[in-house]
């Protein structure tokens, strides 16, 4: 199975000088958990809620919020991405992306074409999903159920 029939073709994309301020707005307001970052429509990055919770005061939005934490806010998607990431072409098996997951501690693998633009994102949900998905369809895999 290839992981263009389980990827996300969802995606959301930032641009590497846009403002923190935005990415929270996005977090706070979709079910997304990690943003690409591209710059002239080419994959350069990926950011994700955990990135934007580390870089940010937990007294952000609260009466104890002082100015200086305010400012973080105004940081820009580039000062706080992950930069270089793995990533995957749409062709690539279901086992190519275990792989990567099992090798580097990372929660996505954007999907790109030939030119680097993102078509997708494939997170270890989607890969957990597709395997139970097909659990029993196969003969070798029919007795293997109910086993540990």
């Amino acid at each position: 199975m290839n992981i263009e029939k389980i990827m996300s073709k969802s995606v959301v994309i930032v641009e590497m000088d846009d403002s923190l301020k935005m990415v929270k707005e996005i977090f706070d307001n979709t079910r997304f958990h990690h943003l690409l970052v591209v710059e002239s429509g080419k994959l350069f990055g990926v950011i994700s809620d955990r990135d934007l919770l580390k870089a940010l005061s937990p007294n952000i939005g609260t009466a104890a919020e002082t100015t200086g934490e305010a400012a973080t806010l105004n940081k820009r998607v580039h000062q706080i991405m992950t930069r270089k990431p793995v990533t995957l072409a749409p062709n690539a098996g279901i086992y190519d992306a275990i792989e990567i997951f099992n090798s580097y501690k990372i929660s996505c693998i954007p999907v790109v074409d030939d030119e680097r633009k993102p078509i997708g994102i494939i997170s270890w949900r989607d890969i957990l999903r597709a395997l139970e998905s097909n659990r029993g369809k196969h003969p070798n895999n029919a007795n293997q159920q109910g086993r540990s």
